[in-house]
Parts: structure tokens; sequence; C-alpha cells
């Protein structure tokens, strides 16, 4: 950090300067350049001004901390040249800076920093120190930036309480007032740092200050309980830092420290609290050492400063944090925590943010099971990154969910979409592609909505990108959307996406297609033409296509291997909803489990499809179906004209029917019920063995 040059610097001063009084004033500071030249003059005044407190200097312990910064409890380092050490008691006053006042040569390490001559110096030091406070943006880079930039320019120890747990904005805490220490930094001594230990303290409760002259703070206590009406809460409410000789902190400083720790006497502590917006939210404790100049009245201002500016930000902090959960939490609860297993198909998916402090966007993907063991496939992208985007996801995901149950057609889907986007409002665009893929038939329908195309993975490697008229996003209004029917052969594998895995700031989306086609091809060429990759791996190999500084914006990403369902495994017939119906289903329901050797269903099978195809010939007007289908499980589905859902209810001892649905709840492994745009669909379904 480059500091502004003082009207002295460039001034040519006299080759020697009378002897004269240090001003006692202030924390100290010392000049590297000339600790190491021994210097006099204009040069070595001029960096001398330059080394502002609480500035970045040479020293590797007191430089802009990198992204793993160490133990925050370990014993830090001691000054080599650009840190400001404390002078020695002997040391005369008004020495030269970096020499000795009888012999001129230069100061050892550690022999004593230059004290700060001017007001100017403290405004200086607030100035660095603030910036270097406001730089933090969570809560531990905070109070790290408070120990740095006063440890040991300002201080030579210092301790960082605070409340917990901490209120978020406006919020009332409840319950007493507990303080926890966060954070402790102190200066090693000489003795410490001309030995290479790498020992812990191995507790956040423990402030070690090892000097012969000043008694060591050790076991400070973690957490201290504020008693109503002590001397602490007085303290505290007060809200303006005191010396520790003060007589209100003769009394909180114990109770908050703990009960036998002895603090450096005069005015070589100060007990400052933390105050947010609302109230106060900690303390901070500086230490001096007794071979340094005490505390003034001055020192108060620029600890106040320094407090007043760690709890303003430490309230930031802590409301960026609840917003991102907040944030987080609405995200994930607008995505399927879990996939669906339905027949024929197996999935799996992918969700990337853009941002990794806060998943918020509008991407999305869901996969809906259908009647006749056909699965809804849907992706999209809304517009933007904020919670907005999150919220119209969210209702646009729910109305898709809502119109896949209807059993619409994928482009009746889009169109119903995009109808309620404008609803939301006129600025409300998002992109989505809508699929429906049927086992039975081995086919699928997709719509488009402005999306970019589906990739299918055959099983010998080969990929294409599928051609599906691109349509106009969702929320444009006015435009007809079109729906294709493909081929979706076994073994295949289908992939869906949003632009955030192909498009970015070093291509455009064709090439990321381009891009995503040949790695898929690439990839299944490791397990061979007969064999599909693993699902799981195969997303994974997708995402690591992304290269550094790829990812510009949310990737939603779903895979389907469609497997299928044999058409030797799938029984089918049109039934007259006639008296003589339900006889009949059971009869083509036993010669359809003999040709499947599960002769053992028989009794459970007939029982049950002669319960529901008796309900829908009491109402149906036209032919209703029943369809038998062998997977892992046995399958039924019985279709009707008729819209109403039946419900499973208690029948009365006197009541002739009724009994039906209690029938199927109690002896299937699941049932449900459908209602379509043609009527309805109740299924249920058996285990095999």
């Amino acid at each position: 950090m480059t500091e502004h040059l003082t009207p002295h610097e460039g001034r040519k001063a006299p080759a020697a300067r009378p002897t004269a009084p240090a001003d006692p004033r202030g924390a100290l500071l010392r000049s590297p350049e000339a600790a190491e030249t021994g210097g006099t003059g204009a040069a070595a005044q001029s960096r001398a001004d330059e080394a502002v407190p609480g500035a970045p200097v040479p020293s590797g312990e007191h430089s802009q901390p990198s992204a793993a910064e160490p133990d925050p409890h370990r014993p830090r380092p001691a000054p080599e040249g650009g840190v400001p050490a404390q002078p020695g008691p002997g040391a005369p006053a008004g020495a030269p800076d970096g020499e000795e006042r009888r012999t001129g040569q230069p100061r050892p390490p550690g022999a004593g920093p230059v004290a700060m001559r001017r007001d100017g110096d403290r405004l200086r030091f607030v100035g660095a120190a603030t910036r270097r406070i406001a730089r933090g943006i969570d809560l531990d880079e905070i109070v790290m930036g408070l120990c740095r930039a006063t440890v040991p320019t300002f201080s030579d120890a210092i301790l960082v309480y605070l409340r917990d747990p901490l209120p978020v904005g406006d919020e009332r805490p409840t319950g007493p007032l507990v303080l926890r220490l966060r954070r402790t930094d102190r200066l090693r001594s000489i003795d410490e740092s001309s030995e290479d230990t790498d020992s812990d303290s191995g507790t956040a409760s423990a402030l070690q200050v090892v000097q012969a002259d000043i008694a060591d703070v050790m076991g400070s206590a973690e957490l201290c309980e504020v008693r109503s009406g002590g001397a602490l809460a007085e303290v505290l409410r007060g809200v303006r830092p005191v010396f520790a000789d003060a007589p209100a902190a003769r009394a909180a400083l114990p109770e908050l420290l703990g009960e036998g720790r002895t603090l450096p006497s005069g005015q070589r502590a100060i007990l400052a609290p933390l105050r947010g917006r609302r109230r106060v939210i900690g303390a901070a404790v500086f230490l001096r050492r007794p071979d340094r100049p005490a505390f003034e009245a001055d020192d108060l201002l620029v600890a106040a400063q320094l407090a007043t500016h760690s709890a303003l930000g430490i309230d930031k902090a802590v409301l960026y944090g609840r917003e991102a959960y907040i944030a987080d939490e609405l995200q994930r609860t607008m995505l399927p925590e879990t996939l669906p297993r339905p027949t024929g198909v197996r999935l799996a998916s992918r969700y990337l943010p853009a941002a990794e402090t806060a998943r918020v966007g509008g991407d999305w993907y869901d996969a809906i099971p259908l009647p006749g063991s056909r699965v809804a496939l849907v992706v999209g992208d809304v517009m933007g990154h904020s919670m907005t985007s999150a919220a119209i996801m969210g209702q646009l995901r729910t109305t898709a969910q809502t119109l896949a149950g209807l059993d619409l057609p994928p482009q009746e889907v889009l169109h119903h979409l995009d109808e309620q986007a404008q609803r939301l409002g006129s600025d409300r665009m998002a992109t989505c592609l809508y699929a429906v893929y049927d086992p039975v038939s081995h086919r699928i329908t997709i719509a488009n909505a402005g999306h970019p195309p589906p990739v299918l993975l055959h099983l010998g490697g080969r990929a294409e990108v599928l051609r599906v008229p691109p349509g106009a996003p969702i929320g444009v209004g006015g435009v007809d959307f079109e729906a294709v029917e493909l081929d979706a052969p076994a073994g295949a594998t289908l992939l869906l996406y949003t632009d955030g895995l192909v498009e970015s700031r070093l291509r455009d989306v064709w090439t990321g297609i381009e891009q995503l086609r040949e790695r898929l091809a690439a990839t299944a060429q490791l397990t061979g033409p007969d064999h599909p990759p693993p699902l799981e791996a195969l997303c994974d190999e997708v995402l690591d296509m992304l290269g550094p500084g790829d990812r510009d914006d949310d990737i939603a990403l779903l895979a389907a291997r469609f497997d299928g369902i044999a058409p030797s495994d799938v029984a089918y017939w049109f039934l007259e909803p006639e008296n003589a119906t339900p006889s009949r289903a059971r009869r083509l329901a036993r010669s359809a489990l003999a040709r499947w050797g599960l002769e053992d269903l028989s009794e459970s099978v007939e029982l049950l499809v002669s319960e529901v195809v008796t309900n829908a010939v009491r109402y149906a007007s036209r032919p209703i179906t029943l369809r038998l289908l062998r997977t892992d499980v046995l399958r039924c589905e019985v279709g009707d004209d008729v819209p109403q859902l039946p419900r499973l209810r208690q029948a009365r001892a006197t009541d002739e029917g009724g009994r039906g649905l209690y029938l199927v709840n109690k002896m299937a492994r699941r049932w449900g019920a459908t209602r379509l745009s043609t009527g309805k669909v109740v299924w249920f379904e058996l285990n095999r063995s």
C-alpha cells in the first residue's frame, strides 16, 4: 500500500540532529532501511515517514495474508527489520533512526523503533488499518484484519471476543450475553524468533506474551457469560474504550479473561467494546509490553475507531452470511433432492452454481414420472442470477410439474409455461427443453423453447446433436412451439444441459456444443462399442471439459440412459365397458402371467385387476385399456375416460361396495391414480418374488 509523501520529504536535513527528549506519544515506528544502514538525514527521514503503521511491510509475517492463513493462535515470528520492534528500557531518547545515541552504530534488531512524532501518524495508521479491516468479506477475514493491522504497530497482543451466537440484523438475542474468544494475536519475542519452533497452543483460549517484564496471560476463558449489572456489562454498555487501570475496567477485565489472569500494570491495556449497528457484539483487548510507551488518551480514540470499523464490518459479514445461507436453502429446495427411478430409464444429474459462495440462479432440471411408465425430462434456465431468478425458476418448475401431471403434449406444456411467464412479468424470460420418453415404444418426443439442443450418445459410441426446432424463449408470447418425435434406442444416453456448460467468455455456444459432442464420443470409446459408459462417471467426464475460467454461468445437467422395455414384456388390451369385462380381464391377466412364468402371482393379480376394472366399467363410456408390464416388478395399468380420481375410504359394514381400493392398498407394493387429458389411469405394482 503506497502512502502520500509528507511535507518533510525531499528536504535536505543537516548531517547531525541535536539531542532532544523523545516524544513519548503514541505507538512506535521504525524505518527498516534506516535500521539496516544506520543512515540519517533526508533519505533516512523520508524512508521513516514512508513506513506507515498498519501498512504492509516487507516482513513475511505482516505482508498481505495468503489464501491459507496460519494458525491464529501460533506465536508470530520476531520482527526482522520490517516489523516495528519496541525500544529497550535502556535506549536513550531522541536517538536517530536506527542508531544508538552514544555509539552512532546501527541498533540491533528489536532494540527499538521510533515513536510517532505527529498526530498525522495516528491518522495515517487509522486510515491504513481501517482499509485493511474493510478488505475482509467474511467474519474471519475481518477479525484477522483487525489483528494484523494492530499487532505490532499499535499493540503487542490482542484478544478479540465476539457474542455467541452473533445476532443477525434486527434479530433480538435470547438468553444471557455470552462472549467467546474468537481470535488472539501477538508478537513473538526475539528469543522465540531465534528458535524454529512449530509448537501450537492447541486452543483458541490461550494468549501468550513471552517477555520477561510482562506477566503471561495464559489460558484465558474461552467463554465468558456477562453478568447482568456486573462490571463488564457496565463497560460494554458504555461503548467507549477504557484503560485497564480505570476503575470500571479493573473488575471488568478479570471477569472477561477469567480469575487469576494478571495484566500489565499502568496504561498498557485497553478494553474496547465492539458495537454494531444495534447492539454490542463483542470486545477487544489491546496489550503493550513494559518496554514500550504506555497508551495515551489519543490511543483511546484510535482504539475506538478500530473497534467501530471492525464491529460494523462484522455486522455486515453476518448479514451477508445469512443472505448466502437463505439463497443456498432456496436454491436447494427448488431443485429435486433425489431423482425418481422410472421403469426403463436410468437418470443422473449435476448442478454447479456460478458462484461458490451463493447458489443463486435460475437453472433447473427435473424428471417427472408419467402414466404408462413414461417419464418427462425437463431442463430450463431463467435469465439472471439473483433471488428473483431463483423464485421465478421455482414457479416455472412447479407449473411444469402440474402440466406434466395432466399428461399434456410437450408443445402444450411449453405454451402454458410461456403464458405463466407473461403473467409473472413482462421481462420474465427463460429457456426450456421438455422431452417425454416412452420405454415401450422406444421413442422420445421433444419440444424446445430457445434452449441448447440435447446430445444423444448411441451405444456404438457415436454422439449426435439432435435436430430440434429451437423455438422462442418462454416469456416472449404469441409464439407456437413445435414438437418432434425421434427414436430412442436401448443403450443410448440423452444429455440435457444449460448453456453454462457450453458457453463462456472463451467460446461461443456452438463451439462448446461441438466440444461436448466430441467429449462424449471420446468417453464412449473407453468402454467399447457394446457397453455404454457408466452414467455417473459420464456426468463427471462432461464437467471435466470445463477449464479454468470457463464457468461463467450456472450449470444444470440431466443424463438419461434408455434401457426401454422389450415388447415381449408388455401385454396390452382394449376392453369394452360391459358386465362381462372383469371376468375377461382376469382371464387375459392369467394367460399373460403363465406366458411369463409368473403363475405364483395369478391369484393376487386376478383379484386386484378384477377390482380396478370393475370400477372402470361402472363409470366409463368408452373402451377401457388394460396393460401389464414385466420389469423388475409387475405393473398393471387400467385406463378409462372418466377424469375423477378414485379415493381410498373405509367402507362401513352395511356398504355393498367401496372395498376395492382398500384391497389394492393392502396387497399392492405401490399404487396410484393419474389424471390425463382424456381421463385417468389407475395403476398398481406387485413384487415378482
